[in-house]
C-alpha cells in the first residue's frame, strides 16, 4: 500500500468512526438517568443536558460531537497526570513506598489503607491520590499549583485555569479527605504540611478541561507519551505504560473490575462528568456528561464506550482488534 492509498484508507476509518460517533450522541443524548455530582455544591448546577464525544488518534486526526469544547473541572481525571507527573520526578520505588497499585473494590472515598505494606491502596482513589499529590515539589501552595498547571500544559498545548469557585467548594466540604490525609500523616506516608496538600489537592481537581482535551492526553498516553500535534514527549514511554497499567485496573472507582471484563479499556473517569479512555497505539477517546451512576460514573459516558468497545472491537484482549490497523 502507498502512502497515499494508507491516508485514504485512514481517512475513510476516521469518517466510519465518526459516523458511529454522530449516532450514538443522538441515540444516548435524551438519556435521563443518574444525577450530577451534588457533594461538591459548586457542581450541583451542573447541565444533566451536556453530552459530548471525542476521538483523537496519535497521527493528530479528530472527530468531535457535541458539547466537545465546554469546560469542565476535570476532577478525578487529574489522578492519572498527578501519578505520571510523581512517577517521573521519583521515581517508581519511591512513589511506591507511598502508594501501591492493587484495585479495592472500596468506594473512591474510604477511608482505609494497605495495612500490609502501610500505604495507600493505589493512586486512583482519593487515599492514593493524596499520597501522590503531597510529592508535588514546592514551597507553597502558589508554587505547587504552579507546577500542576504546566504539567497540563504539556498535554494540553496551553496553561489551563482552575475554576477558583469549585476550588473553594472543594475545600469548604472536602472533611472526608482531611481525615484520610491525616489517618496517612499518622502513618507516616505523607509529610505533616498536610493543609497545603489538600489545598493542592483539591486545586488539581478543580482545574478546568474539555472533552477535546481529554481526547488529546489519550492520545498522548496512547503513542507511548508523544504528544500528537506538537511530537513533545510529555512522559517516558514507561511512565505511560505504568499510567495505563492502573487506569485499566483502577481507574473507574468500584467498577473497574467490571470495566475491565466488558470495555477493556484503560480508563479515569471523574466526577465533573467526563471519562478519558486511552487505545494504545491508536489514539483516545473520551466523554463529556454530568449526569452519573451510583459509582460516580457518567452515565452516558458509559454507554458510549461499552457500545464503541463492542462495535469496534477495542478490549484489549479482543482476539480481532481490527483498530491496530
Amino acid at each position: 500500500m502507498t502512502d497515499q492509498e494508507a491516508v485514504s484508507e485512514a481517512d475513510r476509518r476516521l469518517a466510519w468512526v465518526a459516523r458511529v460517533v454522530e449516532q450514538l450522541h443522538d441515540e444516548y443524548g435524551p438519556l435521563s438517568d443518574g444525577t450530577v455530582a451534588d457533594y461538591i455544591p459548586e457542581l450541583a448546577g451542573a447541565d444533566p443536558g451536556a453530552f459530548a464525544i471525542s476521538v483523537a488518534t496519535v497521527d493528530g486526526r479528530r472527530v468531535s460531537v457535541g458539547d466537545a469544547t465546554q469546560p469542565f473541572t476535570i476532577q478525578s481525571i487529574s489522578k492519572l497526570l498527578l501519578y505520571g507527573l510523581a512517577l517521573e520526578i521519583h521515581g517508581r520505588e519511591r512513589v511506591m513506598e507511598r502508594v501501591g497499585v492493587a484495585p479495592t473494590g472500596d468506594r473512591f472515598n474510604a477511608i482505609v489503607l494497605d495495612e500490609h505494606d502501610d500505604r495507600a491502596p493505589n493512586p486512583m482513589v482519593n487515599a492514593g491520590a493524596i499520597a501522590v499529590t503531597d510529592l508535588v515539589p514546592g514551597g507553597d501552595v502558589a508554587a505547587r499549583v504552579d507546577v500542576v498547571r504546566r504539567l497540563y500544559e504539556r498535554y494540553l498545548g496551553r496553561r489551563p485555569e482552575v475554576d477558583r469557585a469549585v476550588w473553594a467548594s472543594e475545600r469548604a466540604t472536602g472533611n472526608r479527605n482531611r481525615a484520610i490525609a491525616y489517618l496517612m500523616l499518622s502513618q507516616g506516608i505523607i509529610d505533616d504540611r498536610v493543609e497545603e496538600t489538600l489545598d493542592l489537592y483539591f486545586a488539581q481537581c478543580s482545574v478546568l478541561v474539555t472533552c477535546d482535551d481529554l481526547a488529546s492526553i489519550g492520545a498522548t498516553l496512547a503513542d507511548h507519551g508523544r504528544h500528537p500535534v506538537t511530537g513533545e514527549q510529555v512522559v517516558a514511554p514507561d511512565v505511560a505504560r505504568d499510567m495505563l497499567s492502573v487506569a485499566l485496573t483502577c481507574g473507574m472507582y468500584d467498577y473497574a473490575g467490571e470495566w475491565a471484563f466488558t470495555v477493556g479499556i484503560p480508563a479515569k473517569s471523574g466526577v465533573g462528568g467526563g471519562i478519558l479512555g486511552v487505545l494504545p497505539g491508536v489514539g483516545g477517546l473520551a466523554t463529556f456528561s454530568p449526569p452519573l451512576d451510583g459509582f460516580g460514573n457518567s452515565v452516558r459516558g458509559l454507554r458510549v464506550f461499552e457500545e464503541l468497545s463492542a462495535r469496534f472491537s477495542l478490549h484489549l484482549f479482543d482476539p480481532d482488534r481490527p483498530w491496530r490497523s
